[in-house]
């Protein structure tokens, strides 16, 4: 598949930048990286080795009799060893399942069945009210399609000093998808 073909188009939009890899908020770094391309690969074997396995039950979102997809949770203590990277790979292979699996079914993809939340551009204080406002606004729109978008990447969510009020609404999003069974993948500088 192509530039010109239409499930690539389906997947990255026409000029790459949109289709469900944008609806998904991937970051625009790693809206074309595979498990397979992931440059984390190499030096994470032993990791890869799970991601594989992990991504391979993707086509089971489609059987209602398969064991349902579990979440995952991507830890390194040091920063930069692949843990974004990796996820965001695991993010674009559930795209590409749920959008062959479904045409494959004869059922129209969801235009966002997953969804990449980045927690480093949260938690912020004291930040000037015309920023404020509008900052709110996009993160209670981002905080509800986190709680209910099919399949979510949790960026980073190791926040040593977040508030009380962004451990609750952290909470919330966390408990909405476990008690729902949405398959979760967090990445994080600290141990579980």
């Amino acid at each position: 598949c192509n530039r010109m073909c239409p499930s690539y188009i389906a997947l990255h939009g026409y000029d790459g930048t949109g289709g469900r890899v944008g609806a998904a908020n991937v970051p625009a770094e790693y809206r074309m990286l595979t498990v397979k391309s992931s440059p984390a690969r190499d030096a994470q074997v032993d990791a890869y080795k799970i991601v594989d396995v992990y991504v391979s039950m993707f086509a089971d979102q489609f059987n209602p009799d398969a064991e349902r997809i579990k979440s995952l949770y991507l830890y390194s203590a040091e920063p930069g060893t692949g843990k974004t990277t990796t996820a965001a790979a695991i993010i674009n292979a559930y795209l590409t399942a749920h959008y062959i699996g479904s045409i494959q079914r004869g059922l129209a993809p969801v235009e966002r069945p997953a969804y990449f939340w980045d927690f480093n551009g949260f938690n912020r204080p004291r930040v000037p009210d015309d920023i404020a406002a509008p900052a709110a606004a996009r993160y209670y729109r981002t905080m509800e399609i986190a709680k209910h978008v099919p399949f979510l990447v949790a960026d980073d969510i190791g926040v040593r000093d977040a508030t009380d009020a962004f451990r609750a609404d952290l909470h919330t999003v966390i408990n909405e998808r476990a008690v729902n069974g949405l398959p979760t993948v967090y990445t994080s500088n600290v141990p579980m």
